[in-house]
């Protein structure tokens, strides 16, 4: 059902079972799949690409032109998985000519008010982006992370699955999936997330091999190309130690300390 005040531009692929609500605005090249939510004072356009059973509220923007100086009107895009919540006032903006000229969600998603996805990023699945979080141009976001109220994410930043960033914390360097983060300002980790994983069902032996990897980055003083070799060889006994060695031969910005 379409409310009667709500605007669906010409070219807008809608499917029919869509709710949209009173004074939203779809843009001419939208496509939104089956089961979606669209609450009152909505406006999505651009071309935005959204999949089945996502549900916003009211005075969210998503889709609009990245807050970028370079960007200069050129056509690029968001696309947006399933089942994800955008709770209210949430901007998520689409990326830019300088980059791949996509911003792009996962699956099952819930971005809380307030919260800001900016061009250009990408996300995974089941993550949470809790009130006010700000994520800049360019942010690389596993899945089942937890950015807590206030979270501010510096451009180009990477942060890794099963991580979890506590209140108002500034992070400005990768973060390694597996850990926590707290901080405010001068954010350090402070260990292994292991209420997180033993939540997702990681089992006792890969949280103890999870604790030992932990150790070889943050405790035996080695330089990031030692420790990747240590967790490569400590892989070969425990699958998930491999995304730390991953990530960490692939973080270009370093790693929070």
């Amino acid at each position: 059902m379409i409310h009667p005040t709500a605007i669906i531009e010409t070219g807008a692929k809608i499917h029919p079972s869509v709710l949209i609500g009173p004074y939203s605005i779809m843009g001419a090249h939208v496509e939104m799949d089956e089961g979606c939510i669209v609450g009152p004072h909505v406006v999505i356009t651009g071309h935005t690409k959204i999949g089945r059973e996502n549900h916003f509220y009211q005075f969210s923007s998503i889709g609009d032109a990245p807050q970028d100086k370079k960007y200069h009107d050129e056509i690029t895009y968001l696309e947006i998985g399933d089942r994800n919540v955008v709770r209210e006032c949430v901007t998520i903006h689409r990326g830019t000519f300088q980059d791949r000229s996509l911003t792009q969600i996962g699956d099952d998603n819930l971005f809380m008010a307030n919260s800001h996805v900016a061009h250009d990023c990408v996300l995974g699945d089941h993550n949470i982006l809790a009130n006010s979080v700000a994520l800049a141009g360019h942010v690389q976001v596993g899945n089942h992370v937890i950015l807590s109220g206030m979270c501010g994410v510096h451009q180009f930043c990477k942060i890794g699955s099963h991580a979890f960033i506590s209140t108002a914390s500034i992070v400005l360097k990768d973060v390694p999936p597996y850990v926590m983060v707290t901080g405010g300002a001068n954010p350090t980790v402070c260990g292994l997330n292991v209420e997180g994983l033993k939540r997702r069902g990681f089992s006792a032996d890969d949280i103890q091999w999870l604790r030992r990897a932990y150790k070889v980055i943050y405790r035996q003083g080695l330089r990031a190309e030692e420790a990747v070799q240590h967790l490569k060889e400590m892989a070969k006994d425990c699958i998930a130690v491999q995304m730390f060695a991953d990530f960490l031969a692939q973080s270009e910005r370093g790693i929070i300390r």
